[in-house]
């Protein structure tokens, strides 16, 4: 089975150049107009993406929710829930890899077999980056009004949430 998983990108390339080759495909030609055409592409989405880290930097340095959530620190702690998890439920929509770091911290201060790091696995499961893949795919081909997708993925981000937190309570609070 190893040697058949080794074999399988091999065999597909071969198969692609085959199969240009036996339509008559001039195949130097097609590689250059899609290497060409993936540039294009990476030009179109570099823009968005450099905002977004940009965007997410800033805010996270910023130590927003730090001091947003404080006045949630004592209905927290009545339940054993760090308020660090309630701050990566919030930057997952933004950033998954912000929300990775976050999760890599609280499993250090808590261990991942923890109630905490089950917690912060359970959120990264039940929830998508919805704000970076907006801007990523709408900001690649210049939509500017995202009409009812923002809501439409921010709800499930909300939903996800609400069942990472009951799921994890269910199953080890």
């Amino acid at each position: 089975m190893l040697k058949l998983s080794e074999l399988i990108v091999p065999l597909f390339v071969i198969g692609i150049l085959l199969y240009g080759f036996l339509k008559k495909v001039n195949l130097y030609d097609s590689f250059l107009i899609g290497a060409k055409n993936g540039l294009v592409t990476i030009f179109h989405i570099a823009p968005a993406v450099i905002a977004m880290v940009f965007a997410t930097n800033l805010f996270l340095k910023s130590n927003f929710l730090g001091y947003f959530f404080s006045f949630l620190s004592p209905i927290l702690n009545l339940v054993h829930v760090p308020i660090e998890v309630l701050s990566m439920a919030l930057i997952r929509p933004i950033s998954g890899t912000a929300s990775l770091a976050v999760m890599n911290n609280l499993f250090s201060l808590y261990g991942p077999d923890s109630f905490v790091g089950r917690l912060a696995s359970t959120l990264q499961g039940c929830t998508d980056t919805t704000i970076y893949v907006l801007a990523l795919y709408f900001g690649s081909i210049k939509v500017k009004n995202t009409r009812h997708a923002l809501s439409a993925g921010l709800f499930a981000d909300f939903v996800g949430i609400v069942a990472a937190f009951v799921i994890t309570f269910l199953f080890f609070g």
